[in-house]
């Protein structure tokens, strides 16, 4: 039974790699009460995105990696605590490294939790699933 979509969490996902996208479309894809917007590949993307947000339903979640093009995850996650519009929308980051700058600085900017990125599909099921139980 899918669940209407306005009961469904939406989760738009920033990352530049095919690879990863894909680790999180396996598994989001079978959850009927989650939605995997189209992801987009930089933060530019991400607020094109969210400017087109018909009737302001801007995602529930957004997931941001750290290391993409053009504008990374926390040039992304600045912009969007200090916007109006999108600062209580829930931001995960995650990333191939978490030193200890990315995750003070991410807390401190209000990230809900800095992940670090796993190397396989059951990594990347365990590390999505605390990220819904965090929401």
């Amino acid at each position: 039974m899918v669940t209407p979509d306005k009961i469904r969490k939406k989760i738009l996902l920033a990352e530049d790699d095919p690879d990863d996208r894909g680790f999180f479309f396996q598994f989001l894809n079978n959850r009927a009460d989650l939605v995997l917007l189209p992801p987009v590949e930089n933060g530019e993307e991400v607020f094109e995105y969210l400017a087109k947000a018909h009737n302001g339903t801007f995602p529930d979640l957004i997931i941001l990696d750290q290391n993409m093009p053009k504008c990374n995850g926390l040039q992304t996650l600045t912009i969007l605590k200090n916007n109006i519009q999108y600062k209580k929308i829930p931001v995960f980051m995650y990333s191939t490294y978490t030193d200890d700058y990315l995750v003070k600085k991410s807390m401190q900017l209000g990230a809900r939790s800095v992940l670090e990125k796993p190397f396989s599909p059951e990594g990347y099921h365990k590390m999505i699933n605390e990220m819904l139980e965090l929401i």
